[in-house]
């Protein structure tokens, strides 16, 4: 293995591995001896420090050949529709979402599904997990998948951890939220979505395909056709 790639798996790995532990196995011993407080700033530390490990070993490693074509129209198409359903998906995703950490989070989670909630109970992680294959889709390289993979692992493994700590601390209300709610998408809630959702996650997605183009110099969205 070539190794700038291998370099690059390690980052990711730290990444994700120190997030998992300090969000589960190390959190409460952390709590205790520094304080809230004290844990924010650590936790804070150690995802930026880790997730700078990630971009530079990224821009580092040899992007190496596609494994398929992901060039011609129909790649690029389907891409930036899931890219669009994960820019609802994100947009809706901090109204009223009992999984955020804030006051208030029993009676939203008694609350039925509303919004983007019709598709999944973790529409954040789902969306991070869409810009993945999204990204896979059209940039097939060794180094992309590698991202994409550990970016994915990170939304969709720990918001199934996410399910049972949360569970813990709210006990019958978010029992009651998943039981109304699905962890998998269900794509026809987007219908139910509501017009905020979709007017915000499509403006986030003409300007975040609009920067994608003049930060890396590859035109996405629709501004690869009508740029």
């Amino acid at each position: 293995m070539d190794q700038s790639l291998a370099a690059l798996i390690g980052a990711n790995l730290a990444f994700v591995g120190t997030h998992f532990a300090l969000s589960h196995p190390l959190r409460a011993p952390l709590v205790k001896a520094a304080g809230p407080t004290g844990f924010q700033a650590l936790y804070s530390l150690v995802a930026l420090a880790t997730f700078a490990w990630v971009i530079v070993a990224f821009r580092a490693a040899d992007p190496g050949g596609a494994l398929w074509n992901g060039q011609g129209d129909a790649p690029w198409i389907l891409a930036s529709v899931i890219m669009l359903v994960a820019s609802v998906l994100l947009a809706g995703s901090f109204a009223g979402n009992p999984a955020l950490p804030a006051p208030g989070a029993d009676d939203l989670a008694r609350r039925g599904p509303h919004g983007v909630f019709h598709v999944t109970r973790h529409p954040m992680m789902w969306s991070f997990a869409l810009w993945s294959a999204a990204h896979v889709l059209v940039s097939p390289t060794p180094r992309v998948i590698v991202l994409s993979l550990a970016m994915a692992a990170l939304a969709l493994i720990g918001s199934r951890l996410q399910d049972g700590k949360k569970a813990v601390l709210m006990g019958a209300a978010w029992q009651g939220w998943e039981s109304r709610t699905s962890y998998a998408p269900r794509l026809g809630g987007l219908a139910k979505a509501g017009a905020v959702p979709w007017l915000a996650g499509t403006a986030l997605w003409l300007a975040a395909t609009w920067a994608h183009g003049w930060l890396i110099g590859l035109p996405a969205g629709v501004w690869r056709w009508i740029g």
